[in-house]
């Protein structure tokens, strides 16, 4: 068993190891770049009333330019697990260029999305899962299942959306 000490002094050599310096690019020529958080958290560019929020693209937009590499595309979509042909289909019109139908589509997608992520977690994505069909399996401790109210709300989610 490692002592309080050897953690601390691991701990402060992981953090010089996973920071480097980033040169030859024209806008980063050697700065230094934390890479344990390389995905920073992005939020949807839309209102809930369909508009653009172009605070909030400014701000993806710059998030983004910061990822320390070049070419990134994707995301961890746990939506996708449940409903992947349509977050698929969302990413098809968006490479075509079918930016209305895009946005209605990632309209109807936001909610559930919300769901299984940030509302309810792992035990939501599970049920979820349980619901179309595939195996979520029982949560493993400390996760609790959700509670019969909480269920609802997600079903809510995923109803009124048209995916249930």
């Amino acid at each position: 068993m490692l002592g309080r000490g050897v953690w601390s002094s691991l701990r402060q050599g992981l953090s010089r190891g996973l920071s480097r310096k980033v040169g030859g690019w024209a806008s980063g020529e050697g700065r230094k770049m934390d890479i344990a958080g390389i995905y920073p958290p992005v939020t949807t560019p839309f209102t809930a009333t369909a508009e653009v929020d172009y605070g909030k693209l400014e701000e993806n937009l710059h998030k983004l330019g910061a990822f320390p590499f070049r070419g990134a595309v994707g995301g961890v979509c746990a939506l996708a697990n449940v409903l992947g042909a349509q977050v698929c289909q969302l990413e098809r019109l968006c490479l075509t260029g079918q930016w209305e139908d895009a946005q209605k589509l990632q309209h109807r997608l936001i909610e559930p999305n919300t769901a299984v992520t940030r509302r309810f977690g792992i035990p939501g994505l599970k049920k979820t899962m349980d619901w179309f069909g595939y195996y979520g399996g029982p949560c493993r401790a400390p996760l609790q299942e959700l509670s019969p109210t909480d269920e609802e709300v997600l079903r809510m989610d995923f109803t009124s959306n048209g995916w249930l």
